[in-house]
C-alpha cells in the first residue's frame, strides 16, 4: 500500500461521512414534516456503510455508502387536536427524528469526517518530506 493508496482511504471516508451527514441533515430539516408525497410523516434516514478490503486492488480499500433506509422505527403520536393532521382521536402521527439523537450522530461524523482530513494531510506531509529528501 502506497501513499497514495491511504489518501484513497482516506478520501472514500470523507466521501461516506459526506452522505452520512447530508442525512442527518435531511432528518433535522424534516423533524416536524407530518406529510409527505409518500403519505404519513417523514421517516428518519440511516446511512448503512460497507467496507471495501480492496484484497485484490488496494485503490478499492475503504469505506462505501451501502444504501441509505428509511428506519423501520414507528411514528411519535402526540395528542394535538387542533393539528390538520390529527386523526379523529386527535392524535398526529409525528416523524421518527429524535434531535438529540440526530445531534449526536452529527457529532460523531464530524469527528470521522476530520480525522480522515488529518489522515490526508498527514500523508501529504510524508510525501512532501520524501520528495524533499529526494532533491538533496
Amino acid at each position: 500500500m502506497g501513499s497514495f493508496s491511504s489518501m484513497d482511504i482516506s478520501a472514500s471516508g470523507l466521501f461516506a461521512q459526506r452522505v452520512r451527514l447530508d442525512a442527518i441533515a435531511n432528518n433535522i430539516a424534516n423533524a416536524m414534516t407530518t406529510r409527505t408525497e409518500k403519505g404519513g410523516p417523514y421517516k428518519r434516514l440511516e446511512v448503512v456503510f460497507k467496507a471495501s478490503s480492496g484484497q485484490f486492488d488496494p485503490s478499492n480499500a475503504g469505506v462505501q455508502v451501502e444504501s441509505v433506509v428509511e428506519s423501520d422505527d414507528p411514528p411519535k403520536m402526540i395528542y394535538d387536536p387542533s393539528h390538520p393532521d390529527a386523526g379523529p382521536d386527535g392524535m398526529v402521527a409525528m416523524p421518527n427524528v429524535n434531535i438529540v439523537e440526530e445531534m449526536v450522530d452529527l457529532i460523531s461524523a464530524t469527528r470521522a469526517y476530520e480525522a480522515n482530513i488529518m489522515a490526508i494531510n498527514a500523508a501529504r506531509s510524508m510525501i512532501s518530506k520524501a520528495l524533499e529528501i529526494g532533491r538533496t
